[in-house]
């Protein structure tokens, strides 16, 4: 299939291009505004904490986790966990994406319908493509077995419903942290502003990319089941 002309033409170079994109893209963005203090001089934990004492958050556990851009929020432990640089540097970016999981944790709170729903799907994210692409290729193969190949394709489907799910829960979270912070007064001045919402935009590239590829490869292989092909 990797040598299949149609595949490296229509998934494998976009996705690659695009990918590659999105990963420049956020990565200029954290290089830039983490090297620059914020007018508050706040850390990602000192972000955290005049959120949940001043933005209307019920607390939840706070934990530092390694890597870089590692930071998430858990809803069944209800734990943030903010990479070293986030957690200790006083920087525009530390700022922004620590704003950026305290969105996560008031839709959680808020019990948004979107968030929830991207719960649920997470195990059809998760398991569905795996058995999804040996049930598609069991039915391309095996004639008897085409009756599989469907049914894989909307096993395999779960991912992508969970890329477009996940964008509006992202750029909600993002849209939340800028009113976090700006209720809180921690934003405090243009540059403030200008560098969270370039982290932020930076960020939500990678799931517009994300829903891009998870999109070409589902086509391809609906391609592949509904158009008969065997080879």
């Amino acid at each position: 299939m990797f040598f299949d002309s149609s595949y490296l033409l229509y998934v494998f170079l976009p996705t690659l291009i695009i990918t590659g994109l999105a990963q420049m893209w956020v990565r200029n963005a954290y290089n830039k505004w983490s090297q620059i203090g914020n007018s508050s001089r706040v850390n990602g934990m000192d972000t955290a904490r005049a959120l949940m004492s001043r933005g209307g958050i019920q607390p939840v556990s706070l934990e530092v986790v390694q890597g870089q851009m590692s930071d998430h929020f858990d809803p069944r432990s209800e734990t943030v966990r903010l990479s070293p640089g986030v957690a200790q540097q006083p920087s525009v970016a530390a700022m922004a994406i620590a704003a950026h999981e305290f969105g996560h944790v008031q839709q959680h709170q808020e019990n948004s319908p979107l968030m929830a729903m991207r719960t649920l799907l997470v195990p059809a994210a998760t398991i569905g493509p795996q058995i999804g692409l040996v049930l598609i290729l069991l039915g391309l193969f095996v004639s008897a077995l085409s009756g599989l190949a469907v049914i894989g394709l909307i096993l395999f489907a779960g991912t992508t419903v969970f890329t477009f799910v996940t964008l509006p829960v992202e750029l909600d979270a993002s849209r939340r942290a800028m009113k976090l912070l700006d209720a809180t007064g921690l934003i405090q001045s243009e540059q403030d502003r200008q560098g969270a919402h370039a982290v932020l935009r930076a960020a939500a590239f990678t799931y517009v990319a994300a829903v891009a590829t998870s999109l070409l490869t589902l086509l391809y292989y609906a391609s592949l089941v509904f158009g008969g092909r065997r080879d």
